[in-house]
């Protein structure tokens, strides 16, 4: 297909503070064989200027400055202001790409026309063929926690057919710009953690599905395993977890799931941080607590 005959899609990935990893992400961007792109790199208000070391690998890339941090979520809507492209492609600037990323992902929503979002696989960067992400399981009605498909096994093709799945990954997800459109964007009210969830159940809600293509690779620099949660990362991922069940789910399954919040997940983690004194992580949980109990009502 010649190149004015291929939809432009518009790349749009966050950089804060980490402008290495953005320059190593536009240099793989740069071998990949879909040509018809615009690359969109928005600051979210770094210490210093980016521009002339993205320039420098990708002298054709449209930066974007942010006056404050507005996270994932509303740099992503940033992104979306600026963007030209009938497909928008957010990914994570800690990735690296297949030369083939683009096509086979534009051939799902051609072959599939209730196609919503597509993600591809996921490996890890510093573990070479191990699987991140094949797709999603469903958020347990329960729990409000889930799983990806796949995650931390060998790649031996046990996962090499397309399918729809629950949610598409944050990290590498294609939507044509009439359906983020459609959805309204990014719900900033997260800013950081679920926010992929919310999103993709908002798509399924206008009839659409989620497809995993694995016909094309991005390659995380992200550890397979975790650490100790920063009080960062402890606040959001417990404040969005509740938030997701309360925006999403109905009142009999929220009520389920609060109540193993409050007498299970709770005491759990109150002793855990209490027995490894993790003072400030206790901090954040009881705040992301409290943040709801201030916010009764979601708009």
């Amino acid at each position: 297909m010649s190149i004015d005959k291929q939809p432009l899609v518009s790349f749009i990935t966050l950089n804060y503070n980490n402008t290495n990893l953005t320059v190593d992400f536009l240099r793989s961007l740069r071998n990949i064989t879909y040509k018809n792109v615009e690359v969109i790199v928005v600051d979210n208000c770094s210490n210093e200027d980016p521009a002339p070391y993205l320039q420098a690998v990708y002298p054709e890339v449209k930066i974007v400055y942010n006056p404050v941090n507005l996270g994932f979520t509303g740099g992503n809507n940033v992104g979306i202001k600026v963007a030209s492209g009938e497909y928008l492609f957010f990914i994570n600037n800690d990735t690296e790409v297949s030369n083939n990323l683009v096509e086979p992902l534009l051939d799902i929503f051609e072959k599939y026309p209730d196609a919503g979002a597509v993600s591809p696989k996921f490996h890890y960067y510093f573990y070479p063929g191990i699987i991140e992400y094949a797709g999603y399981y469903e958020v347990n009605p329960i729990t409000g926690r889930n799983k990806m498909v796949g995650c931390l096994e060998k790649d031996q093709g046990q996962y090499d057919q397309v399918c729809v799945t629950h949610y598409a990954h944050g990290g590498g997800i294609i939507v044509p710009k009439r359906i983020i459109e459609e959805i309204g964007g990014w719900p900033e009210i997260y800013f950081i953690y679920y926010e992929e969830f919310d999103l993709c159940y908002q798509i399924k809600k206008k009839g659409y599905k989620i497809y995993y293509q694995p016909a094309c690779t991005i390659y995380h620099k992200e550890s397979m395993t975790t650490g100790k949660g920063s009080p960062f990362k402890v606040y959001y991922l417990n404040r969005n977890r509740i938030l997701f069940m309360r925006r999403n789910v109905s009142k009999f399954k929220l009520a389920v799931f609060l109540l193993y919040f409050t007498f299970i997940t709770v005491p759990k983690n109150v002793v855990t941080f209490l027995v490894k004194k993790e003072v400030r992580q206790l901090q954040a949980f009881c705040r992301a607590i409290f943040w709801h109990i201030k916010h009764p009502i979601l708009s």
